[in-house]
Parts: structure tokens; sequence; C-alpha cells
């Protein structure tokens, strides 16, 4: 089987001209999200590198909006190439009989070749409508986009296909990876206090900064209530996007007569990980111990975030002998003496090295979700050695759930001013904060997060502090029902830092190709059951395939014994 070659074009001069005048280029972000899934590409520099590269399926992610782009994309179809974009290529809509319409600020989409179990959230849409003229390209129409509202008027349809020549120009009227990015890390920088809740459910206006200021998702729209009637964002819009791109991306391949391998996201025999992390507000020696006993008891590891003054000496020594993971609480709190600078964050960092005995961690998450603006955290995160960050979560009873739209670990994009770089630092987003205490949500969600979770094969992390397993009966019981229902349903407990670890080293993994006998060359990692998924051509045999994102895959396992040089798949 060939496999197909795929390059993403971010022209560099039209990058260049959107940063000189203050204009993110999100759309670059759709590396990220093949490098996430493992699915092999080359970056493409320029409109003249993408013409002459030889690939098959040209995404052309950041272009210039001329009439040299046009030809040249137009050129690469008819040569027999996939051309695709996301709300992009508008230039070319005249040439395609086709006219640009309003542009969508908040839409709902519904899919139709993978169906999601909700209209999907999406922000900055820019459809299409055929007229006449779009005959000729015997175009095809799927999906549809709505205005404002999943029930809204109808703006156009989600995807557009046009041939050309031999190949073929794909249109989605959504543009996916910035539509991630902003569920991810928020409509802009943090500077002021977000918009609480009607409901008083969420009051995020209290006068403290934080993750959860400029989140993309609506108290009215986005939310479920369980059936005790806890209201929680219940939809994953993040994930379920990345699921769209990949999944139209394996089946563009696949109708070509080629395989597009993947990485599975965890290690052959895991299917989904809870992660549960504590922080150690009050810094109580005795919640420290029935912390670690009930632990003990329900047979887990968890990753535990130091907040100064931090626990006593042989506190940190039985954390370390348990195996669990120490980490970092940043506190910026004001009202507490914190503060949002990158000294003190070093000062702070500094002290726990020297209290607990480590000469690092892997780990951070800031007090009370404490943020500003946009990239500086994860900046200095990266400047200290942090490899990995939790921040990401809710601060309120009514925004526990999927607010930032994701429950998969990812590396995030830089503002225009950093040239829109990836930063070296995983986040890695919670949940919800305790559970069955009157200021937080109750145990009514943990199934609906679980089985979500285990939908999108992402991270379950549940946060709950030391104190309150501590004080509170029904906390405890808690955290024990979240280990009972996750183990019921196949998940495997990390730790922050093994999911890191374990992400970082799947990456390194690299597909360079496919034997017709269906054995897997790839290079490069010590990770251990490394999953590939060979999508297979609409001509070959599907028997005992399995089907991901929507298309049929038969599963190759790459032998742990060969790690570090080239690896050879086997069943």
């Amino acid at each position: 089987m060939r496999m197909a070659r795929v390059g993403v074009l971010v022209d560099q001069e039209a990058k260049r001209r959107c940063h000189r005048y203050g204009i993110n280029v999100f759309e670059s972000y759709v590396g990220e999200v093949l490098g996430h899934a493992g699915i092999p590409f080359t970056w493409l520099k320029t409109v003249e590198e993408a013409a002459g590269s030889g690939v098959d399926i040209l995404i052309a992610a950041v272009v210039g909006d001329g009439r040299e782009t046009a030809e040249a994309m137009l050129a690469f179809a008819e040569r027999g190439g996939t051309v695709i974009s996301y709300a992009g290529l508008n230039c070319m809509a005249n040439a395609l009989g086709c006219k640009e319409q309003p542009h969508v600020a908040v839409g709902y989409a519904q899919p139709e070749r993978l169906p999601a179990a909700a209209p999907l959230r999406c922000v900055r849409s820019i459809p299409w409508k055929a007229g006449n003229g779009a005959a000729s390209f015997a175009v095809q129409q799927s999906g549809q986009l709505r205005k404002d509202r999943p029930d809204g008027d109808p703006a156009g349809p989600l995807l557009m296909q046009f041939r050309v020549g031999r190949g073929r120009i794909d249109r989605w009227s959504v543009n996916i990876p910035l539509t991630i990015v902003t569920f991810q890390q928020g409509t802009g920088p943090v500077l002021g206090d977000g918009v609480p809740a009607d409901d008083g459910t969420g009051d995020v206006d209290e006068g403290i900064l934080k993750a959860d200021d400029r989140v993309a998702l609506d108290w009215a729209l986005d939310r479920a209530r369980t059936e005790t009637g806890a209201p929680y964002f219940a939809y994953p819009y993040a994930d379920w996007w990345r699921e769209q791109l990949i999944g139209h991306l394996l089946a563009t391949a696949t109708s070509l007569g080629l395989t597009l391998p993947f990485l599975g996201y965890w290690p052959d025999g895991v299917t989904c990980v809870a992660t549960i992390s504590h922080d150690s507000d009050l810094n109580i020696d005795e919640s420290a111990e029935t912390t670690l006993n009930t632990l003990a008891e329900c047979g887990i590891r968890s990753t535990w975030c130091m907040l100064e003054p931090g626990y006593s000496p042989p506190i940190y020594d039985k954390i370390k002998k348990a195996g669990h993971e120490l980490a970092f609480h940043y506190n910026a709190l004001d009202a507490q003496g914190g503060r949002w600078d990158e000294g003190e964050f070093r000062r702070q960092y500094d002290w726990l090295k020297a209290a607990a005995g480590v000469a690092g961690v892997t780990s951070n998450k800031n007090h009370y979700t404490r943020f500003e603006g946009w990239g500086e955290l994860f900046a200095w995160c990266e400047r200290h050695g942090v490899q990995a960050d939790q921040t990401r979560g809710p601060s309120k009873r009514g925004n526990v759930g999927f607010l930032f739209g994701t429950c998969h670990p990812y590396f995030p994009i830089a503002w225009f001013d950093e040239q829109n770089r990836i930063y070296d630092v995983l986040e890695i987003g919670f949940l919800t904060q305790d559970l069955d205490l009157p200021q937080w949500s109750d145990t009514s969600v943990i199934v609906p997060f679980l089985e979500r979770v285990r939908q999108v094969e992402g991270v379950a992390h549940f946060l709950f502090h030391q104190v309150h397993i501590h004080r509170n009966p029904n906390v405890n019981r808690a955290i024990r029902q979240v280990v009972e229902e996750a183990r019921r349903r196949g998940f495997a407990f990390w730790t922050s830092a093994e999911i890191n670890d374990w992400e970082r080293a799947r990456r390194r993994v690299v597909i360079t190709g496919v034997d017709e006998g269906g054995a897997v060359r790839a290079q490069g990692t010590d990770a251990a059951d490394v999953v590939v998924w060979i999508p297979l051509p609409e001509h070959r045999s599907q028997d005992g395939a399995e089907r991901k994102f929507g298309v049929p895959c038969r599963k190759v396992v790459l032998n742990a014994e060969k790690r570090g040089v080239e690896l050879e798949g086997s069943r």
C-alpha cells in the first residue's frame, strides 16, 4: 500500500504579512492537530514549493488571497492533487462558480459523514454559495452550518467538494484549526473578568483573573444537566472538530487508493486514561496523611501540586515513596500575597525544589486557576523546565466539564507577537474540582464525564484537594467513586508526568511507510507498544477492520524490542 503524501502549506510571506498587522495565523495549528494524531506530513513554505512538492494532498493552511494562489491551487488539482482548505481560498470562489457569503462569528455545524453527538459549535466561519457556474465542477455539498445557535438560520453547507481536472478541491466553511484554538485557549488574552452565568452558577466576575474568564462557550447553549440538575459543559467541541478534520483527511486518502497511517493515542491495551491531582491548599500534614491512605486503599498514584509553605519534610518522603508525582502549585493570587510575575514564579519554584528535595518537577497547576494574558505562563514554564501545565479547568460549580472543549493533552499556540509558535508545554486540563461540596458539583457528573472522555479517547482529569479528602467524608467517598467508575470502564490511572512522558515519546515515532504485506516502517522512539492504525483503501479487503474516525483500519503494534532505531510493525 502506498502511503499518501500530505503537505501543509504555511506561506511564509502571507504569515509575515498577517503578523505585520497584528493578525494571528492560528490556521497553522493544523500541524499540532496532525502531530497529536501521529499523521506524517511535510511543512511547505511557499506556493511554489507546494506546487512542485509531489504531495498527494495539500492542506492550504496559510496562503495569500491573490491570483497567484488561486492559479497554483487550480493547477495542483488539475494535475490530480487534492487541496483542502478550512474557510480559506476565498480568492477562488468566483473561479469555482461560488459566492462568498456573510461571515458567521458563532455558528453550529451538523456534519454528515461523521455525525457528532450534538451540533458542533464553531467560530469565524466563511460559507460559500454555489452558483450556476459550480455545476461545471460537479460540486458536492454536505453538512450544514447554522448561525448563532443549533437551531439558527441556515448559513450554507459545511463542506463543498469541487472536481477540478483529475483532482479535487475540498473546502470547509468552518475554520477548524482556529476553532480548536479558540476553544482550548480562549477568545483572547485574559485582561478582565468573564461574563457570569445568568442562573448564578458561574460567578466568574469575582475580580480575579483566571483561565475561565475568556472561554468560547455559551452558558445557555453548551451546558447540559445531570439527573440531579447539576449543570455542566457537556460537549468536547475541540476534540470533535479534531475528529472531523482527521476523519476527512483519512477518507480523502483512501478514496485515492492510498493509505495514511496514524498513531493510537495510548499504548496497546489502554483506550483512555484517568488522572487525579491534588492542590495542597492550607498545607495540613494530617490532610496529606489521610490522602495517602485513601490513595493506597484505592490502589492509584496521583499528582500532588504543592503550594508554599508546603508540608513538613517527612510528608514529601512519603509522597515520593508511594510513587506519587510531586508538582508545582504556583500562587499568583493577590489576596494571598501572590503576584503574576516571572520572578515570583521562579522564586516559588525554587522554594519547592528545596523544600521537597527534588531537582525539578514535570507539572504545574496555578492556584485558583489564576491566569493572565495569553502565553506568558507557558513561556515561564519553558524557561524553567516545567514540561506540563494543568491550569485550564473550572473555578465555579456551574462551569465544570469540557469548558475548554477538550479532554486531550495538547501543546498550545502563541500569540502573533511570538509568531504563533507552539509552546513546548503540554496542557492537561481538568474537568472538576472536588465533588459533593456545596460550592462544587455533585457525583452525578462522574459517569457523564467518563463516558464522554472514553468516546474521544482522552484524559479524565479530576482534582481533589487533600484538605477536603481529610475533612469531608462526602469528598472522600467521591474520590473512591471516581476510581471505581473509571476502572469499571477500563480507564488506566496515570500521573500527569506519565501522560507527559508518553505523549512526548509517542510523538517521536515517525511513520515512514507501509509495505504491501502491511508491515509498518517507523523511526525512532523508546515508547513501548505504540499502536499504528492503517486505513484501508476502498479497493482493499476490510475483513477484521475496526473503524477509526469513520474509516476502516487495521491495527498494528510496534515491537517494543526494536526501540530507538527503525521499528518494524507486527499484528
